[in-house]
């Protein structure tokens, strides 16, 4: 699914959402002093005590306490007290009041209408496994009606139509979600308060229109900072870099997520923060950048496990898996997404984890485990099938080549795939597609062609700055026998791609066994990989070897 709300409709275990039910009975509990918050209406909820569930996402940064949903929230000031019997929250700026609510948990988990917004809905959902602090209420506690205001608030068509498109992704029929998030979209107007702006950003990237999406969230940006309200900023500029990132626009997404850490951080909001951090993770994942995918990740892990935000945490794996990706290292790649992709407890954040599958599919192949792959690509199927995310057809015939035995229907796969990119955008995801066909190409020794895609795909990298595709792309270049021109004459610049992987394993301390798993191989093909390794590079040793990955690394 494209966007924070993610594949709702597909919910699983560990962090999935279960099926609605009456009374917004479903708790969330956050780390770190967090209280319990209402759910929404039918809320995200996976069954616990009395069948109340623990519900965590990014939501919890601002406590709630007592039965009529009264929130004390810290706004740009600080301590602004919010309460009331229909749990309406404002933050004062010059402007007069604006509502502060949902989005990621960075202001209150409900908004006037009670219910949470678009990001603390794709929050909900049960805690990963062996997270520390989470606490479930005893049962039969905690259940307030719905107050006045809410059934007034039903009565508006906009507010109607979100509740509606939501509920019928997390009770798993997306057929009947697109009618009334596509509605909530047509009937949101330029002077709308950033609860709407808000709303109508998560309705578009739950139907992939990352154009629509990007304009609320630039909206809702304009009207919280002319308001002061720090918090409300914050969440505006996370649907801008999620965004951003969808549209591959990389360095774009990075800036507004650096601004938003800030932004949480000064409103005091922790969840909000790792949010940002995650996607910070994922930006450098595509640019290359694993010292700050490894720093950016580790941030937004330290919070969401202590949390249990596992949105969060999910996008955070997902970006460390990715940056293994681009480095050749699908084996790691592979380990670190099934859990997160396959049936069982340690699946990710229902929101999310359906857009870390293609990902999934290419590593288990690469690294000779394509029958890992087939139970996800099925998902994914399903997915694709509800035609709401542009990209999914696309991603779908690509998985679908990568594990196709006959090399005919392989080849009309990489090219169907590469013709519903022409239809959906988005220049990362068609070079990477470019790259495997290009890489699949020379292997069956159709050079010329290969050439051509790999060609496609550089150009295409280069110009969303996904750096370590590009030079993964260049080095399955130097194999076609055809030099980017880009590349140095010397160093690891030698070495083909199977043998750059090798030297930046043993580089980094494997042993040659450590390596062949790795990488899915025989060890006598490591040894034999890195004789020739050390003779094209013209060292003697491993300590040589990883002097000089390091020098070309700096």
């Amino acid at each position: 699914m494209s966007g924070l709300g993610g594949s709702a409709a597909w919910a699983g275990g560990g962090g999935s959402g279960g099926t609605p039910g009456p009374g917004g009975d479903a708790p969330t509990v956050g780390g770190g002093g967090d209280a319990p918050v209402s759910g929404l209406e039918g809320g995200v909820a996976a069954s616990g005590p009395g069948g109340i569930a623990p519900t965590s996402g990014l939501g919890g940064d601002a406590p709630v306490s007592g039965p009529d949903g009264s929130a004390p929230m810290t706004g740009k000031a600080g301590g602004i007290s919010v309460s009331g019997p229909d749990r309406r929250a404002s933050v004062s700026g010059p402007g007069g009041s604006v509502p502060a609510t949902g989005g990621n948990g960075s202001a209150p988990a409900s908004g006037p209408d009670g219910h949470p917004s678009a990001m603390d809905r794709a929050g909900g959902g049960s805690p990963p496994s062996g997270v520390a602090g989470l606490t479930v209420p005893p049962a039969g506690t905690w259940r307030p009606e719905l107050p006045g205001p809410v059934r007034e608030r039903d009565r508006d068509p906009f507010f109607r139509d979100y509740r509606d498109g939501m509920r019928a992704l997390l009770a798993r029929r997306p057929e009947h979600a697109a009618g009334p998030l596509r509605r909530v979209l047509s009937r949101v107007r330029h002077d709308d308060p950033p609860e709407r702006l808000l709303r109508a950003a998560s309705a578009a990237l739950l139907l992939g229109d990352v154009h629509a999406a990007r304009a609320a969230g630039a909206r809702a940006l304009a009207v919280a900072r002319n308001a002061e309200c720090v918090a409300s900023e914050a969440r505006a500029l996370e649907y801008l870099a999620y965004g951003e990132l969808r549209a591959g626009r990389h360095a774009q997404a990075r800036a507004h997520a650096e601004e938003g850490v800030r932004a949480a951080l000064l409103a005091g909001h922790r969840n909000t923060a790792a949010s940002h951090h995650a996607l910070l993770a994922l930006a450098a994942s595509i640019e290359g950048d694993t010292a700050a995918v490894a720093g950016y990740a580790s941030a937004a892990l330290a919070t969401a496990r202590r949390h249990g935000l596992a949105q969060a945490a999910t996008l955070a794996e997902w970006a460390t898996a990715r940056a293994d990706l681009a480095r050749g290292r699908p084996l790691d790649a592979a380990d670190r997404l099934g859990p997160l992709v396959g049936p069982g407890p340690r699946r990710g954040h229902f929101a999310v984890w359906m857009l870390a599958v293609p990902c999934f599919v290419e590593a288990a192949v690469l690294a000779g485990q394509p029958e890992d792959a087939r139970e996800p690509v099925g998902d994914l199927a399903r997915w694709a099938d509800f035609g709401a995310d542009p990209h999914a057809s696309a991603q779908l015939a690509r998985c679908r080549a990568l594990l196709a035995a006959d090399d005919r229907e392989a080849d009309d796969l990489y090219l169907r795939a590469l013709a519903l990119h022409d239809g959906s955008g988005g220049d990362f995801e068609r070079a990477r597609t470019e790259l495997l066909y290009g890489r699949w190409l020379r292997r069956r020794r159709r050079l010329r062609e290969a050439r051509g895609r790999l060609g496609a795909a550089l150009v295409a990298f280069e110009r969303c700055g996904a750096g370590a595709w590009a030079d993964q792309t260049r080095g399955e270049l130097r194999a076609n026998g055809a030099a980017s021109g880009k590349e140095p004459a010397a160093g690891l610049a030698r070495l083909t791609p199977q043998q750059l992987r090798i030297a930046r394993h043993v580089a980094e301390g494997a042993t040659n066994r450590e390596v062949a798993q790795r990488l899915a191989v025989s060890t006598r093909t490591v040894d034999y990989h890195l004789r020739n390794v050390f003779a094209a590079l013209g060292v003697r040793s491993r300590v040589e070897l990883a002097r000089m990955v390091d020098q070309e690394h700096r």
